[in-house]
């Protein structure tokens, strides 16, 4: 069972670590007799215990010397600015850099990085691709009225049980320098966000940080997330759009940072995903939360001979180490240790800026997305959003940070627009039509959809205002309408969320099985 000790830190070693470091302590282990009562000299037979830390060194294979004495060096110097409070900055030694620059400057660079993340899972190349733009993310940057711009990439993978979602998302948290992994069953609200809880000393309300916080520039892993409470997916609004977490409770009202990446697994509801039906009925997630990712990705498992025998393979050489392996595609493989410090240098050390023509790119994919709508089927159909636009230049971004560009090019904004297609084309496709819709996304109901329900009910109306004395059971109106509509007609599911919809609006009445226009 996890323990918890008091820390005592003093001088220099004030401030020097942030919740969500992970450190390693040396100091003196104490026992303190406590009384019983503050008036008597008796003492309890349990001792508190505590230690009085002499030195914290943060526990990361990238900082090498002291994080203490880093922070006191840089405070002698002076070079302490708002970036270092919020970021710690790591020294790197000339060795180092040099490495991470030759990694940068090989031509594949780009598929060196998807073999080495999770080299023991086969294949889902766009998948990893998606995850190691968020470990990368974009650029942070305001604006001038003092808005911060989000630059972290939110991804959800949804899929068919057994398809390695948890295995990546473990991979993940052991890679991210800073993070937290959580299961959706297991967390609540406040376990994400904050809770009050009172000091055992001082019997003081003090606040204790959650997931969302503790993983402040990191990635927060979050497993089943179908299986969340309505209240711990609610908490998740605010942190993954506005990157905050408000609070105001017993008296304490405030606001933490919560600049994470959320990168969430979930089944479908019926535990296989089902192709005709969209991903919100699939999941059963509220479109809300759904809108706020970056990336959704569909891991389907579909049977095929050939790719079958190649997964077969590929997990029977893991068991088997000695036996038949492809060595010439290791040398490729970028190890765990120097692929964290890759990736944090890269986030330290590498801001890319814009260039114009990729700017003119970003315009121009973002026009033609939104002409997708308008030529599909016809009609006008909310194909791409603002937000998509967003999820296009983090993207951009978190590509040129991989090659440790200054700045992006337009191939960069080319692959993020085929990612974000691809996620498109996966999750926001309309089964019924074939086309792509953002509404799924952001309401729920597809274009389509919303017009069929609308034509149907002025079928319903058309017939319930010729019945005689402008009542009808159910059955018989279902009926009239399969004699008129033939092929189009309604299922009974169908028909009774119509119905439903009319009644909650106050524009029929259902008693029993008999409806009557309002």
């Amino acid at each position: 069972t996890p323990s918890t000790m008091a820390n005592y830190v003093f001088d220099d070693h004030v401030d020097a670590i942030k919740p969500g470091d992970r450190v390693t302590v040396t100091g003196i282990f104490r026992a303190l007799p406590v009384r019983i009562a503050s008036r008597q000299r008796n003492l309890r037979s349990v001792f508190k215990t505590y230690i009085d830390v002499i030195h914290v060194e943060k526990d990361d294979p990238n900082d090498t010397a002291s994080f203490l004495q880093s922070k006191i060096s840089r405070e002698a110097a002076g070079t302490v600015s708002e970036a270092d409070e919020d970021d710690t900055v790591v020294k790197y030694t000339e060795q180092e850099e040099q490495a991470f620059k030759e990694i940068a400057q090989s031509p594949d660079i780009y598929a060196r990085l998807v073999k080495s993340l999770a080299p023991s899972i086969w294949e889902l190349d766009d998948v990893k691709r998606g995850i190691l733009c968020q470990l990368f993310s974009g650029t942070r940057k305001g604006l001038q009225t003092g808005e911060r711009l989000r630059s972290e990439v939110n991804v959800l993978l949804c899929g068919d049980p057994g398809t390695s979602k948890s295995q990546l998302m473990s991979y993940v948290h052991k890679l991210s320098p800073r993070g937290i992994y959580t299961s959706g069953r297991g967390s609540s609200s406040v376990g994400l966000t904050a809770y009050v809880a009172r000091d055992p000393e001082t019997r003081e309300l003090v606040l204790e940080s959650g997931a969302l916080v503790l993983s402040d520039l990191g990635v927060c892993c979050i497993d089943e997330f179908d299986k969340m409470s309505d209240d711990a997916r609610n908490a998740l609004h605010e942190a993954m759009e506005q990157q905050t977490v408000s609070l105001a409770k017993a008296g304490i009202i405030c606001t933490l940072n919560a600049r994470t990446s959320v990168l969430a697994s979930a089944n479908p509801a019926g535990s296989r995903y089902n192709p005709g039906q969209s991903v919100v009925e699939n999941l059963r997630l509220p479109s809300t939360l759904l809108s706020r990712f970056d990336l959704i990705f569909l891991i389907l498992d579909k049977p095929d001979l050939a790719s079958d025998r190649q997964l077969a393979r590929h997990l029977v050489s893991l068991h088997n180490p000695a036996g038949e392996q492809d060595t010439r595609t290791n040398d490729d493989i970028i190890s765990l240790d120097m692929l964290r410090s890759y990736i944090l240098y890269a986030q330290q050390m590498c801001k890319p800026k814009i260039s114009d023509d990729a700017a003119e790119a970003l315009v121009n994919y973002y026009v033609e997305m939104r002409r997708m709508g308008t030529s599909a089927a016809g009609s006008k159909v909310i194909t791409s959003t603002p937000r998509q636009l967003e999820s296009l230049v983090r993207l951009s971004e978190a590509l040129a940070k991989m090659k440790l560009s200054k700045t992006v090019e337009v191939a960069d904004v080319d692959e993020a627009a085929r990612l974000v297609k691809v996620a498109l084309q996966q999750s926001a496709t309309d089964p019924r039509t074939g086309t792509i819709d953002m509404d799924l996304i952001q309401t729920g109901v597809s274009s389509s959809l919303r017009q069929m329900r609308y034509k149907l009910e002025q079928d319903i109306r058309g017939v319930l205002s010729k019945a005689s004395g402008r009542t009808m059971s159910s059955s018989v109106l279902l009926q009239d309408l399969k004699e008129t509509l033939q092929s189009q007609a309604p299922s009974v599911n169908e028909l009774w969320e119509v119905l439903q919809q009319m009644s909650d609006s106050g524009r029929l009445n259902i008693r029993g099985d008999q409806l009557a226009l309002a």
